[in-house]
């Protein structure tokens, strides 16, 4: 789904038979202005998305913005101004308020936990763990607060986890029958394999035929001690319950990049408020 169609289906889920409040209250020709106030600190994210919404509600509506995608935003900041017809900007009111306090969010908590690991090399990726439908939105706040995006989907990166490892009969079957897999269709897709502990990486070390290794949910000095058996020959990824508090400590094992499931799934909106101009 694209980002038009997903505001098109957030709007026509809102607006249904029509914006009954605004259009029983408001005159059809009365004309406005509002502003996008900050009622808290953070890392600005979806400027560009209320830009579409508002162009569906109403073409006419003019746009003036002061504060741009991944700037930081203070309480009391006018992100922007927004021209046009009263009724179309309360139509768009909700929507775009809906989607900019939770990308918001996610940038500024990303952004929180990037700040953690200045001057290491480990990178932060999020996960598939999002919101359906809005996987799009989310990722991109991501990478608006500083992280990356780890695979988008199940059919853009070879990801073998330990369900897959347990269902093919072991680390060497499940490499072996993904690379039968990506010859006989044809496909250039990078592989990367979970291991749980020191015998699993062993058996992938010895095995070969991946892109990266997932070291999940290892203490401090395993994950070194997993670092320096891959040696630089693989990419590796820390995952499994990293948090703010613990996320320096586990890059400094030396890993290339950590895993959060939280910066999509257990963030906080950022408070956001849209106000008429008197």
């Amino acid at each position: 789904m694209t980002i038009s169609q997903i505001i098109s289906e957030a709007l026509r889920e809102d607006i249904g038979s029509g914006d009954h409040t605004s259009l029983s209250t408001i005159p059809g020709t009365a004309r406005g202005k509002a502003r996008l106030l900050v009622k808290e600190d953070g890392i600005l994210a979806g400027v560009d998305i209320a830009r579409e919404v508002f162009r569906q509600v109403d073409s006419d509506i003019i746009l003036t913005v002061f504060i741009h995608d991944g700037q930081p935003i203070r309480r009391g900041d006018i992100v922007f101004e927004v021209e046009g017809r009263s009724m179309s900007l309360l139509t768009a009111e909700r929507t775009v308020l809906n989607f900019m306090q939770r990308m918001s969010g996610i940038a500024t908590y990303t952004h929180k936990m990037v700040s953690k690991l200045e001057g290491l090399k480990t990178r932060i990726l999020d996960t598939r763990k999002t919101t359906p439908v809005l996987r799009e939105l989310e990722k991109m706040a991501v990478k608006t607060g500083g992280g990356r995006n780890h695979r988008f989907g199940l059919f853009d990166m070879i990801l073998i986890k330990d369900n897959h490892v347990d269902f093919a009969g072991g680390i060497s079957k499940a490499i072996d029958a993904t690379h039968r897999y990506l010859e006989d269709k044809k496909l250039n897709l990078k592989i990367e394999i979970e291991v749980r502990n020191l015998d699993e990486l062993q058996q992938v070390m010895d095995r070969g035929g991946v892109d990266r290794i997932m070291l999940d949910n290892f203490d401090f000095e395993t994950l070194r001690k997993a670092v320096h058996m891959i040696g630089g020959k693989y990419e590796t990824e820390a995952s499994g319950g990293i948090n703010e508090e613990t996320i320096r400590q586990y890059a400094e094992c030396g890993v290339d990049f950590i895993s959060v499931g939280a910066l999509t799934h257990h963030i906080s909106s950022l408070d956001l408020s849209l106000k008429a101009v008197k």
